[in-house]
């Protein structure tokens, strides 16, 4: 790792993240490798991008009476790593090396419980529908920064870790795109989302 890459990082948070602290983490398992990235989406209210309601629910700040649907995720206790937001700004709310709680019951490769060994990033959007081209240039630099730090070996939607019960990022997120741009192995990403090789 260059000298470059280290002064990305002050221990577990990363520095050009804005940083906003989450009061919803805990530690990770004694030994555990943080091998895993997992990709979700998330906006509030769904579908509408600016606002600053995700910030607030990842910080406990929510007004729950500021829209109907907050009723649905009311008392929510919840965070992630990272959020990206639609103009490619990147913020941080848990500390890399902390566990964030954004996968909820999950299972990957045979291994319950993937909040313990995975960081959890949060694009601003709603599944089904597209990312922007921002978006995608923050998240590949992150990628790469998390690669240089820890022991990554897979990347995967929520979708993937727990099927059925969540669908994002979605059939919107371009994942030929972000192998492409990771030039990560097939290996690293779920079998789903890997092309065909040609010739």
């Amino acid at each position: 790792m260059s000298t470059e890459q280290l002064d990305d990082w002050q221990g577990g948070w990363w520095r050009p993240a804005r940083r906003c602290d989450s009061p919803n983490f805990g530690p990770r398992p004694a030994n555990t490798a943080i091998d895993l990235v997992v990709i979700h989406s998330i906006s509030l209210p769904p579908g509408v991008y600016g606002t600053p309601h995700v910030e607030a629910l990842f910080t406990n700040r929510l007004d729950w009476d500021a829209h109907p649907y907050f009723d649905q995720i009311r008392g929510a206790e919840v965070s992630s790593h990272f959020f990206v937001r639609r103009d490619g700004e990147v913020v941080q709310f848990v500390d890399a090396d902390a566990r964030a709680w954004h996968a909820g019951r999950s299972s990957w490769r045979g291994r319950e419980g993937c909040n313990d060994a995975s960081v959890g990033i949060e694009l601003e959007g709603l599944e089904g529908l597209h990312f922007e081209p921002l978006q995608y240039v923050a998240l590949v630099r992150l990628c790469q920064a998390l690669q240089e730090r820890y022991p990554v070996v897979d990347i995967a939607g929520h979708e993937h870790i727990a099927p059925g019960r969540k669908q994002d990022p979605g059939p919107g997120f371009d994942w030929a795109f972000l192998q492409q741009q990771l030039a990560w192995p097939d290996r690293c990403f779920p079998e789903c989302v890997v092309s065909p090789r040609q010739g």
